[in-house]
């Protein structure tokens, strides 16, 4: 693929996901610049305005969700949009217009949104919705699962499906409601694996075969800690910065931050207070600590930091859209490309994606149960899943949900010295678990992030730092009970 077109799906893969919301007289929590998360990119919709006990009504006046053959679908990216024309495409004999709202309709909060969709309280009933990964736990397990209409009531049978597909545990497990009934399924798997750089690795233990790396970093973070030490004796660091291990730490937790509707901080994930500060005193990374996706940060995929860095955490999406665009070249010999490979990361993650969902409510649930049958279960050779792991939607090659279309299809890249990027991450993907999810990932996870490299660089106390997070969690739940008692309120 050219550069250009790479910058444009790095670009996107980079934004969060946008949406809307309109409630009167609320204010999130009033935070410091270093703790407010960054304004996001959106694009107003011009003719659609949401308004409390409204309906959602098109420019031209008509209410969409009161025509007959009309499947409604609120998408957080333009993804969806891409994959459901190609169904339609393939399935001119439908029989029903599709009508898509993309988070780019909306203003900054789409998951607000689809949160008053799914309760009705916009006018429209969404048909199909789907979610990023990382807030996907109040649609399946939290208080919006019980919108989510089972997948066996679409029309499916699901655990054929699911064993022929080979879907991976942890998506099952992400996706299954409280009451054992599968309700949700993405379409990519992006379980997290580590990618290093072949040539760091050979001259530091000579030899740059995934499996000994793995054994090298892993599993657990002593191993990685005692690596990272062994790569700074060579004048390498370990990674860009401390704050690049936070992911796996925080997907790999037994426990969410909630329990019992309590805030807890998991043991692995206080660990990684000690962890970040560890790797910042030793010197251990560039000390690009606060921020992915900086210039600086960016920079060490080219290996041109102030030292050069061993590896990144990340799953299929990094290594074959930012990583390889971002490596300061386009073939072998030139910057990094070639120069990288994968393995087993020390502790199983997963990281962005989306899920796709129905509303209970839908009138058309056989016509919905098809359009999320080809998108998350069929292996066929038209199904979605091997156009994705083909590239013959986007001419990009995506690592499928589907375990069994991911073992049909060989994947050598040569950003990867010829690697078989689909065999590494389906070796990863066994490692990566859902236990961890809560509701208010998002924000949660990022305010912890952010006073964890506080403490680590030197400028909180430990007790400090987790007094600070408690009291950032606190207002930011405060924000959502009074939007709740909003909506909640006689008329």
């Amino acid at each position: 693929m050219k550069r250009p077109m790479r910058l444009l799906v790095a670009a996107f893969l980079c934004l969060s996901m946008a949406g809307c919301s309109s409630v009167e007289n609320v204010q999130k929590p009033t935070l410091t610049p270093s703790l407010t998360p960054a304004p996001q990119e959106s694009t107003d919709t011009a003719g659609e305005t949401v308004e409390k006990g409204g309906n959602l009504i098109e420019s031209g006046g008509e209410n969409s969700a009161e025509k007959e053959n009309v499947i409604i679908v609120y998408c957080d990216t333009s993804e969806v949009v891409d994959l459901i024309e190609k169904f339609q495409e393939l399935h001119p004999d439908f029989g029903y217009e599709i009508k898509i709202y993309t988070e780019y309709a909306f203003a900054d909060e789409y998951n607000d949104c689809v949160h008053d969709l799914a309760n009705e309280r916009l006018g429209v009933i969404p048909d199909i919705y789907s979610m990023a990964r990382e807030d996907i736990y109040k649609f399946t397990k939290g208080k919006d699962h019980k919108f989510a209409v089972p997948f066996e009531e679409l029309g499916m049978d699901v655990d054929k499906l699911v064993e022929g597909a080979e879907i991976p545990r942890y998506m099952i497990d992400a996706c299954t409601n409280p009451e054992g009934k599968l309700v949700a399924l993405g379409y990519q798997n992006t379980a997290g694996a580590f990618i290093y750089r072949r040539s760091i690795a050979k001259k530091v233990w000579g030899t740059d075969d995934p499996a000994v790396i793995s054994g090298k970093i892993g599993p657990r973070w002593d191993k990685f800690m005692k690596a990272a030490a062994e790569l700074k004796a060579k004048g390498y660091g370990i990674c860009s910065g401390a704050g690049d291990i936070w992911k796996p730490i925080e997907m790999s937790s037994e426990q969410g931050w909630f329990k019992d509707g309590q805030l807890v901080i998991d043991p692995a994930r206080e660990a990684f207070l000690d962890y970040a500060r560890e790797m910042v005193e030793n010197g251990y990374t560039n000390n690009n600590n606060e921020a992915w996706w900086t210039d600086e940060w960016l920079a060490d995929i080219r290996g041109e930091g102030e030292k050069e860095v061993f590896g990144f955490f990340g799953p299929y999406w990094f290594a074959n859209f930012s990583m390889v665009y971002y490596c300061g070249g386009d073939s072998p010999g030139e910057g990094t490309y070639g120069d990288w490979a994968v393995c087993d990361p020390p502790a199983g993650f997963f990281q962005a994606g989306t899920i796709i969902l129905a509303h209970r409510n839908t009138r058309h649930k056989e016509a919905v149960g098809e359009v999320i049958r080809w998108l998350t279960l069929d292996t066929s050779e038209t199904g979605c899943q091997y156009l994705l792991a083909s590239g013959e939607i986007d001419g990009i090659r995506h690592f499928p949900a589907s375990a069994a279309v991911a073992k049909k299809l060989d994947y050598k890249f040569d950003f990867l010295g010829g690697q078989d990027l689909f065999e590494a991450y389906l070796s990863a993907a066994q490692y990566a678990r859902a236990d961890s999810l809560s509701e208010h990932d998002r924000s949660i996870s990022y305010y912890w992030r952010n006073e964890a490299i506080e403490y680590a660089e030197g400028r909180k106390t430990r007790e400090q730092a987790i007094t600070d997070f408690k009291e950032y969690v606190d207002q930011y739940l405060d924000y959502y009970a009074k939007r709740e008692t909003y909506w909640n309120k006689p008329e």
